[in-house]
């Protein structure tokens, strides 16, 4: 965009001249006009006709129908491709697709998205899946005033609880490209829900992500666990519907092993919660946890390896009074091992982690994670 702070105007005339109706100044693209108050009462106008000096773009005149102070807007050029066709309502708010069974919405990675290798981080992964989730209940008509809870839950101060995620990435988009989340649910047993989610690229198809979490109900008020009502169930009963995005032979079903000071490798306390990283049920976002875990992950590991698959245990919340600690410890290595060309092959590296209070010890998280070197995934 060109600068104009140091435009100036040159000219002899006498504004008060009754004479001059019209004066007009031409200095390279610029064009001040002056316009006496008996005849007009716009008294000044100011018009920029051109400020690109040999850019391209496309100039538009107005927005939305309607000039901007009289000022022509330099439209940036858009690339012929499906991205232009984009719903602007699934970017937004999303819709239901298959019958109202599945939701479905896109996302633009943004720049505050991306790690330092310019591709979406884990974070930002979770954060799009809870995202789509809470959009899921509350374009379904059953939502109610608390985080995805729906109404009758509402009125008996009942709220969801994810208790075990697993994520699986075959591929980490990069800053500024689509993705497109579908996701749903099903019952998981008596008194648990279980909600998947499948991330594609949105330009090619091409899945990139699976998920699948189980969901238990907890008291507002007195942050025990509950049964899910009758009532609850009439609710959610009509979106229910069978399919996993998470085949079984790939479910991540083996018990996460119990670190201590003896078998941690890596250890980082004074792990503290920020008040932003609260939800609207006053404990901390279960996305947060991720980098935490990552806080006592090698540096080496973090530079070279990309993680492809995550599995988080939750097993007690946290509020922002808790200070925590970090423990990691690898459980497996197993580099040249398997066909790189299977979809079934191991992982290059496999490490086991605790989130625990760092107080009285108490475990908030178990997790496993398992990744692959950088080049590999190209």
């Amino acid at each position: 965009m060109a600068s104009i702070s140091n435009i100036g105007l040159r000219g002899n005339w006498n504004l008060s001249n009754a004479k001059k109706e019209n004066i007009e100044i031409h200095t390279g693209n610029l064009r001040f006009n002056y316009f006496h108050p008996h005849i007009n009462k716009r008294r000044f106008s100011l018009v920029i006709t051109g400020c690109n000096h040999g850019s391209t773009y496309n100039k538009v005149d107005t927005i939305n129908g309607t000039k901007v102070n009289g000022l022509q807007v330099a439209e940036a050029p858009r690339k012929l491709t499906s991205e232009n066709t984009t719903d602007v309502g699934l970017v937004t708010n999303g819709k239901f697709v298959e019958g109202r069974f599945v939701f479905r919405q896109i996302f633009v990675i943004r720049s505050y998205e991306i790690g330092p290798d310019r591709t979406l981080t884990m974070e930002t992964l979770m954060n799009f899946l809870q995202e789509t989730a809470l959009n899921h209940v509350t374009s379904s008509g059953i939502g109610g005033d608390g985080f995805g809870a729906t109404r009758e839950m509402s009125l008996r101060k009942l709220i969801w609880v994810v208790t075990r995620i697993q994520v699986q990435v075959q591929r980490y988009n990069k800053w500024g490209e689509e993705i497109e989340v579908d996701t749903w649910v099903d019952a998981a047993g008596k008194n648990g829900m279980r909600r998947d989610w499948i991330i594609r690229d949105h330009c090619t198809g091409e899945i990139i992500t699976k998920a699948t979490s189980t969901w238990v109900i907890m008291n507002r008020e007195t942050r025990r666990l509950s049964k899910i009502p009758e009532e609850v169930k009439r609710e959610l009963s009509p979106f229910y519907i069978h399919r996993i995005a998470v085949a079984s032979e790939e479910r991540d079903c083996e018990k996460i092993d119990k670190l201590t000071d003896e078998t941690a490798e890596t250890t980082r306390s004074g792990l503290a919660p920020r008040w932003n990283d609260m939800d609207v049920n006053q404990h901390v976002n279960n996305v947060k946890y991720i980098g935490w875990i990552l806080e006592s992950v090698p540096m080496k590991v973090l530079e070279d390896y990309k993680m492809k698959s995550l599995t988080l245990e939750y097993r007690r919340e946290c509020t922002q009074s808790n200070t925590l600690e970090s423990m990691t410890c690898p459980t497996e290595r197993v580099i040249g091992e398997s066909d790189n060309n299977s979809s079934n092959r191991k992982p290059d590296l496999q490490y086991t982690h605790l989130l625990r209070l760092q107080d009285d010890k108490k475990e908030v998280v178990r997790a496993r994670s398992e990744w692959d070197l950088k080049q590999s995934q190209q």
